[in-house]
């Protein structure tokens, strides 16, 4: 089943790492990762792993940029719904300029019906909600309904990422040096979650990639996972995405679990050997 795009589309940020989907119109209005001497904008041209090894030895500050409300316009296109899901505000001033877009847009078309959401997450929460979003509109429900389920959605959804480094997130101010510290450090991985608040969250530090990875099923099971969808986005560090997957399917059953590659916002954040994982809590 095909929809018109001039019908229906979903649209998200880049830090969605969705660059496609199947039966219904979808576009992404990119981010950028913005230094001194250098600016990356997250499309399907930016050479990922360039950008990741140039900011591992770039010394200097960074910062994330996001779409502004023209960007979003265009990614709105002429259709007559649209679904628009951005990464948490907590982060990022891309719900506030979706936001602005949906106002400017509902003005010019007032038989026309924009939904926002902010997600409160990033990177594979996101997909998990797009991949709802697209679930519902594919079974016809209506806009209202649709609007209300996700809303409802996002509540019985998490998000528990595995970081090397912070180096990134301190130099943006998303956690402090202190914090940042820990990372790296005689093995050390980081484990946290995205907050009810929709800030990042560091909860354990552990001694190694594995344990690392078994703290996740563990903070899986506290925070109410038991046999939902999984998505895991790595930034080139496809081996432990496997391994967390056996790791979850030996814990949970043949649940099912996808792996992804990092786009260009979330491996700024993740950085190399990171990992992000969003999971359906019920």
């Amino acid at each position: 089943m095909e929809l018109n795009p001039n019908k229906i589309r979903i649209v998200s940020d880049t830090s969605s790492d969705v660059m496609s989907l199947p039966d219904v119109p979808y576009q992404f209005a990119p981010m950028k990762v913005v230094t001194a001497d250098r600016e990356y904008v997250d499309d399907e041209n930016l050479d990922i792993r360039q950008m990741v090894d140039n900011l591992q030895s770039y010394r200097g500050k960074s910062s994330t940029s996001c779409p502004n409300a023209e960007d979003w316009l265009r990614a709105f296109g002429d259709a007559e719904q649209v679904y628009c899901v951005t990464i948490t505000a907590t982060l990022s001033g891309s719900y506030n300029a979706a936001m602005t877009a949906k106002q400017i847009y509902e003005e010019q078309h007032p038989e026309r019906k924009v939904f926002v959401l902010n997600s409160l997450t990033a990177g594979p929460e996101i997909r998990l909600i797009i991949e709802k979003i697209r679930e519902l509109v594919l079974s016809g429900k209506i806009f209202e309904d649709i609007c209300e389920t996700v809303s409802r959605y996002c509540s019985k959804t998490g998000l528990l990422f595995m970081l090397e480094s912070m180096k990134n997130l301190a130099n943006n101010g998303r956690v402090s040096p202190l914090v940042a510290k820990m990372a790296g450090l005689l093995g050390i991985r980081v484990v946290g979650k995205a907050s009810d608040r929709g800030d990042l969250e560091p909860l354990n530090k552990c001694r190694g990639e594995k344990k690392a990875l078994e703290t996740i099923v563990e903070r899986m099971k506290e925070l109410g996972y038991k046999a939902g969808k999984v998505h895991i986005s790595h930034c080139f560090n496809e081996g432990a995405g496997q391994e967390l997957k056996a790791l979850i399917q030996r814990e949970f059953g043949k649940v099912k679990v996808e792996i992804h590659k990092c786009m260009g916002l979330c491996s700024f954040y993740a950085e190399k050997g990171g990992m992000l994982v969003g999971f359906e809590k019920g």
